[in-house]
């Protein structure tokens, strides 16, 4: 396991993130500041996700209480939610929330629940009352399923897509640059996902990185197979796939799958790189870390720091939600100040911060080195269980 090019590749990224690939980004010259329309009413906001997800609900909490911190809403407590629902945060913020500005249209909640006949209907009778009914000035869609069906020009709605997993790829926008659409707007970081295969693997000296993906199209995307792959061609590890349905409504057999790819891959590699998948739930994460140290497998996890305080060994740290909280608001505010969602710049890159479990350190063998310790933002002496496995 090697580490010597750590504190070099991490310093350059974030002096190259704090001079302008971070939150500048998106800050053009569109004003921010909270206004109404011009009849004096409030907007109305929509939202839209394929199904419940703790990064989907962390975005939208983060980017809720970024409204707030920009005088978009009055700033309050956020009740606390359980599991990976937005639902009832959104009931709270159609009825409770307090804004001159902003109203949460109560039944303008769509949640697809992961399934795809349920998702196909919905998609069209959102698409139905954007193009007919008019009465949502402005649709959050989070995640990939909810980008890929309103990245479209079957309506005329400012969309902001949030939290979708390799948005180029997926085919949610025709480039990092432009969605495509002047009435969506896509968040995008082209290089996320290699960035942290590359900084994975600077760490652990890896030569077989396992991941566990659906060969699907989608499935691809949320993997970000295409980033990973290039930072294995440029940095010399094979890449070792293991291939499991991932978007089903019965997450059990997802979570079946992924578990029997995890031990399936302890024999053949020795880092596991964890993906987007329906698979990795809280639910079912203790199970995919017992199998990871009990084979002393370093891992990586895709989604952030919430999964390292898990078990996972690393990751990058949540502490970039707050930073892409603003951007996310900061391109609402300017849609409602009259700017063009695809006008507004969609390119914006996490912060290289460092997330590291050091119990899971210890219980894989694994000595991190001070360069390594002094790159992590977020470090977790113990493993936690989340509350949807006690």
């Amino acid at each position: 396991m090697k580490s010597r090019w750590i504190p070099i590749v991490l310093a350059v990224a974030l002096l190259l993130w704090a001079l302008g690939e971070g939150p500048a980004a998106a800050r053009e010259d569109f004003p921010t500041a909270p206004k109404k329309k011009e009849n004096g009413e409030k907007w109305l906001i929509g939202y839209y996700e394929g199904g419940p997800w703790p990064s989907i609900q962390q975005n939208f909490i983060s980017t809720v209480q970024a409204l707030m911190a920009m005088g978009w809403m009055e700033e309050t407590k956020l009740p606390e939610q359980q599991g990976g629902s937005t639902k009832e945060l959104w009931d709270w913020l159609a009825t409770s929330a307090k804004s001159e500005y902003l109203r949460f249209v109560p039944d303008a909640h769509y949640s697809a629940q992961w399934d795809q006949s349920v998702r196909e209907k919905m998609a069209r009778q959102i698409i139905e009352r954007l193009d007919n009914r008019k009465d949502i000035d402005l649709m959050l869609a989070m995640g990939t399923w909810a980008g890929q069906d309103l990245a479209n020009n079957k309506h005329s709605t400012p969309v902001v897509v949030m939290v979708a997993a390799n948005a180029v790829e997926a085919g949610i926008v025709k480039s990092a640059e432009y969605s495509g659409y002047d009435h969506v707007h896509v968040r995008v970081d082209p290089t996320r996902y290699e960035r942290q295969a590359r900084i994975f693997h600077e760490i652990i000296g890896f030569q077989k990185l396992g991941i566990v993906y659906e060969n699907t199209p989608t499935g691809r995307s949320y993997a970000a197979l295409d980033q990973v792959e290039r930072a294995a061609q440029e940095s010399g590890f094979q890449i070792v796939p293991c291939f499991q349905e991932s978007d089903v409504p019965d997450l059990k057999i997802a979570e079946e799958g992924v578990r029997l790819c995890f031990q399936e891959l302890a024999d053949k590699v020795d880092a596991i790189y964890v993906t987007f998948h329906g698979g990795v739930s809280p639910r079912n994460i203790p199970a995919l870390v017992e199998i990871a140290i009990s084979e002393r497998i370093p891992t990586f996890s895709q989604e952030g720091s919430s999964e390292v305080k898990y078990g996972f060994l690393l990751s990058i740290s949540h502490a970039s939600y707050k930073y892409v909280a603003r951007f996310y608001a900061e391109v609402i505010a300017k849609i409602l100040n009259g700017a063009k969602p695809g006008k507004i710049g969609q390119v914006f890159e996490d912060p290289p911060k460092i997330a590291l479990n050091l119990k899971t350190a210890q219980l894989i063998g694994y000595d991190p080195p001070v360069d390594v310790l002094a790159a992590a933002d977020e470090i977790y002496q113990d493993i936690e269980t989340p509350a949807e496995a006690r």
